[in-house]
C-alpha cells in the first residue's frame, strides 16, 4: 500500500463522520418536537458504516488474505426503533384527542456522546492526512 492511499482513506473516513456529526445536529435539534401522532414524530437516526473495499489492480499479495487500504462509507441511515415517549399534556395544542403529546425517541445523553466521538475521530483523520502529508513532503526533500 502506498502512502498515497492513507488520504483516500483517511478522507473516507471524514466524510463518514461528517455524515454521523450531520444525523447527531439533526437529532439534537429535534430531540423536543411534538406530535399528536405517532406516525408524525421524528424518530432518531443513525448512520450505518460499512467498508469500502479497494479498487481489485489495489490487491497485493500479501500472503495474509488481508487486503490493505480499506476505507469506510455510510451504507444507508437508519431510524431508531426505540419506543417513543408519551406525555399526557391535556392542555398542549398539539394533543391527541385522550390528551397525549408524542416526543421523539432521541437520547440527548447518547447524542452528545457520539457528537464528541465523531468529532474526535474527524480530528484524528485530519491529522492522520497532516503527517502522511509532511512524510511526502520530507521524502520530496530527501534529493535536494
Amino acid at each position: 500500500m502506498s502512502l498515497s492511499n492513507v488520504f483516500g482513506i483517511a478522507g473516507s473516513a471524514m466524510n463518514a463522520q461528517s455524515i454521523r456529526l450531520n444525523t447527531t445536529a439533526s437529532n439534537l435539534a429535534n430531540a423536543d418536537s411534538v406530535s399528536s401522532s405517532e406516525g408524525d414524530t421524528y424518530r432518531a437516526r443513525k448512520p450505518i458504516f460499512t467498508v469500502q473495499m479497494p479498487a481489485e489492480a489495489d490487491y497485493d499479495a500479501i500472503g495474509s488474505g488481508q487486503v490493505p487500504g480499506q476505507g469506510v462509507r455510510v451504507s444507508d441511515i437508519v431510524e431508531s426503533d426505540a419506543p417513543l415517549r408519551m406525555a399526557y399534556e391535556p392542555s398542549h395544542p398539539m394533543a391527541d384527542e385522550n390528551g397525549y403529546v408524542y416526543y421523539p425517541n432521541v437520547n440527548v445523553v447518547e447524542e452528545m456522546a457520539d457528537m464528541i466521538s465523531a468529532s474526535r475521530s474527524f480530528q484524528i483523520n485530519a491529522e492522520i492526512m497532516n503527517t502522511a502529508k509532511q512524510m511526502l513532503q520530507r521524502t520530496l526533500s530527501l534529493g535536494q
